[in-house]
């Protein structure tokens, strides 16, 4: 199952930055799956 969920959080992080146009965006992106990550870890 935890190997299940971290592809689908890897997958979900590729489309979410090839969707951004911008560093800035980019940033954003990474820091709302890094924030994602945080909450199914606990």
């Amino acid at each position: 199952m935890k190997r299940t969920t971290v592809a689908i959080l890897g997958l979900l992080l590729l489309v979410a930055l090839s969707g951004c146009n911008t560093i800035q965006g980019a940033g954003e992106d990474i820091e709302r799956g890094g924030e994602a990550v945080q909450d199914a870890a606990s």
